[in-house]
Parts: structure tokens; sequence; C-alpha cells
């Protein structure tokens, strides 16, 4: 059996989406994307959304509009996609890195308070939503309010969780999110920043276009001169990345709740046979955007190897980034710098997970790593 490890769900009405829009008088940044952005907002209860190029842009765009930069370090964890660190070195600032909790892989609450009481000049947090659970964001408020540092949420993986009643962008300074090709929400392309602050979300709309005072779409009726308040980026969603979005909002839940019974089933037969996955923690509804599992220690690519042979789709999500090769140059970083974080990028793998996912493939993902788990004990 053939098992992807992603499928689309896009079909007739993100096409008929489309259509209108190339039938329309806008393709860049205009009313379909004044429409997704106020949609979303409304969707995870926070005030004020913005359409972006990208996730990675979308973590960008506030740390430049913090003024985050040249001395300044924010504080990132060592499990998570390169991006998270990234978008720091790209503001002029550096990173911080700190472990993850061994059961999750989420970062660890009591290690980012060790940095910020020993760690000069710390100036925001980065936590990430991994995998689709979140962090303790009433906790992580805490903190920050206590140190005087902002919180900039990666939810990348993270559209539909909730934690003790906090949903992603709510208690955050702004959220960052990804419409990537393999999202929850996808066009292939795109992202958002949510944010509750009025002002922030308005210099985010000047700073993702060049900074210009005016869009296309505030000129197109009536031309108006602009000016450039400050210095900007090219980073605006457009018109028809949200034309295909905006089709897919009504039915968020219903695939969530696909993606929430394949992970429930792995869940269950993972334990049974003795296969180790992060724990999903009380008080969370997880978005299920990756299930992965832990291989035995020194298995992982075997494992990999195995489950590819059999014509699964499988990804490593992800490996401890301290070790990858540009950071260990610049900062030196070792083997045993992030131990957690290190062990659960050598063990971890990502199995498939999306709703166009049949029944019967999911029971030949069970049955191949369970088979896999016996022979490379």
């Amino acid at each position: 059996m053939k098992v992807e490890f992603y499928k689309h769900s896009l079909g007739a009405a993100e096409k008929q989406s489309i259509l209108e829009t190339l039938d329309s008088l806008f393709l860049t940044t205009g009313p379909k994307t004044k429409q997704f952005e106020a949609e979303f907002a409304r969707f995870l209860g926070v005030a004020h959304g913005v359409g972006v190029t990208s996730c990675t842009a979308g973590l960008f765009l506030p740390l430049a509009a913090w003024n985050i930069g040249s001395g300044d370090k924010v504080i990132v964890p060592a499990m998570t996609f390169i991006a998270t660190a990234n978008v720091v070195l790209h503001a002029g600032a550096e990173v911080v890195f700190c472990d993850v909790e061994p059961d999750t892989g989420l970062m660890d609450l009591n290690q980012v308070e060790e940095v910020l009481k020993t760690t000069p000049n710390v100036k925001a947090i980065i936590p990430v939503h991994l995998y689709g659970q979140m962090v303790d964001m009433r906790a992580f408020k805490q903190l920050a309010d206590k140190y005087g540092v902002k919180i900039l949420e990666d939810c990348a993986h993270c559209i539909e969780g909730e934690r003790d009643g906090v949903k992603p962008g709510q208690l955050g300074d702004a959220a960052a999110f990804s419409f990537y090709a393999t999202k929850n929400l996808a066009c292939g392309e795109g992202g958002a920043v949510l944010t509750n602050d009025a002002n922030l979300a308005e210099m985010l709309r000047i700073i993702r276009q060049h900074g210009m005072s005016k869009s296309a779409a505030d000129r197109h009726v009536h031309y108006q001169h602009w000016d450039m308040e400050v210095l900007g980026y090219k980073a605006n969603m457009f018109d028809l990345e949200a034309a295909l979005l905006l089709p897919q909002m009504p039915k968020i839940k219903e695939r969530w709740q696909r993606r929430e019974a394949i992970a429930q089933r792995y869940e269950q037969a993972f334990t049974q046979a003795g296969v180790d996955f992060p724990k999903t923690l009380p008080n969370v509804k997880h978005a299920r955007h990756l299930f992965t599992i832990w291989a035995q220690d020194g298995k992982r690519d075997e494992v990999l190897s195995y489950l590819q042979n059999q014509g699964i789709g499988v990804v490593v999500n992800y490996r401890s980034v301290p070790l990858r090769a540009y950071y260990k140059q610049r900062y030196g970083f070792k083997t045993g710098d992030f131990p957690v974080a290190e062990r659960i990028g050598e063990r971890t793998l990502s199995l498939p997970l999306y709703p166009k996912l049949a029944d019967a493939e999911v029971e030949y993902v069970i049955a191949q790593v369970i088979a896999a788990n016996v022979r490379f004990h």
C-alpha cells in the first residue's frame, strides 16, 4: 500500500473562489485579504489580523515593529523549525536557546525563567505550540509580565488548539500562523499575525508593504499620494491566497475532528504496542497538525527507512536547532548543551495525519510502525 505523508483537501469551493478572484479587480492585497483577516481573527477571538507571506514573515515583522535588534536577545526553544530562530538573527538580535519538556517537546517554562534571571537584554520569548499542543500561555504570560518581555507565539502548528480555556493568539503580544501547503489551513504559502494591540496591527500593515502609508487598495478609487513613514519589507498576503483560505474556514472543525479521530486511533494502538510518542496534557485541545512517534534510541533512521520501503510517507519534525551546522559554528554549541531537545531530535518521526487518510491506510500505518518497533527494538 502507498500512503502519502500528506494530501491537501482543496476542492471545488476553493477553485470557484479562485475563479471569482481572477474575474475581480484585485489579485494582490485587497478585499479578499481583508475579509480573511477579519474572519480568521474572529475565529480565534483576537481583535486584529494581518495577512502576510508566511509564518516566518509573521514572526519577523513583530520583532521589527518592536525595534528588537542589535544588542537584544530573544529566547527560543531548541526543538522547533529553524525559522523560529532564524527570524531573530534576521532582526539583528541574538538567539538564546532553551531546552524543552521531555514528555511533550514544549518549551520548558522553568528553564525560560532561569534564562531570564541570568541573561541581560532579553526582549522577547517565542514559545512554540509544537505539533499543535499549546504551551501554558497563562504561566508564560505571568512570567513575561514579571520580567517585562514580549511574547511572540509561534502558532505554525496550532490553529484549533486550546489550553485551560486559552486559544492561540489570545494572551501573547502577537501570534504568527502558517498556511503552508501541509498546514491545517493551507494555500501553498502564506501566513498571518494576530494581535490585540491596535497600534501593532497598524504598524504591521505598514511595514509588510515597504513602509508605505497607502496600499494599492487605498489608492485604486481615487489616487492618493503616499509616503514612506518607516523602513518596511515586502511581506503582504494577496487576494489569490485569501481566496483559497476563505472557503476552508467553515470546514476547520470538521477536518479537525477527522484528524483527532486518527490521532486517537494512533495513540490507542501505539500505547498497547509500547511505541513511544509525545504526551497530550490534561485540559488541552490538541490542534493535531502533526503526529510524531519516538523511535528507540539510535534506531530512528532505520525505522524511517523501513517505513518508506513499505510505502509510507514519513518526515522528521525536527532535529535540535542548536546542532544545525550554522548555529554550531556561530555559537559553538555542542552535543549535550540541550539534552532533551537533542534526544527528541534523534528519535522523532512524523506519520501521515490528514482528513483524506482512509481508515485502511491508518491501520496499515499502525501495523507497519508496530512491526518496525519490534524489528528495531
